[in-house]
């Protein structure tokens, strides 16, 4: 496996090794429910505090409005951390993801 190091002193390799978490996110507008990607070694909480980026990204999103309806649904989006108020690990233990 070939490994980077940039000028910054970041690392990269070829292979990415990520954890799938299923997460439900409350946005300061919006609830979003998915699942959110974090270093094996870390959890949800040091990924958001990582000052490395600041976009989280999210698979298999769902959107939902103030009256719990789905608006949108999107394989992939990136949410800007600075409009997360709180995240929470969901419950995806057979293979659904859970919502409050």
């Amino acid at each position: 496996m070939a490994t980077r190091i940039d000028h910054n002193g970041k690392t990269f390799t070829d292979i990415v090794r990520k954890q799938k978490v299923a997460a439900i996110v409350q946005t300061t507008t919006h609830r979003l429910r998915g699942y959110v990607f974090c270093d094996p070694d870390q959890r949800l909480k040091d990924q958001l505090n990582s000052d490395g980026e600041q976009f989280i990204a999210i698979s298999d999103a769902e959107v939902f409005n103030e009256n719990d309806q789905v608006t949108h649904r999107a394989e992939f989006l990136t949410l800007n951390k600075q409009h997360v108020v709180w995240l929470l690990p969901a419950d995806d233990s057979n293979g659904s993801k859970t919502h409050n």
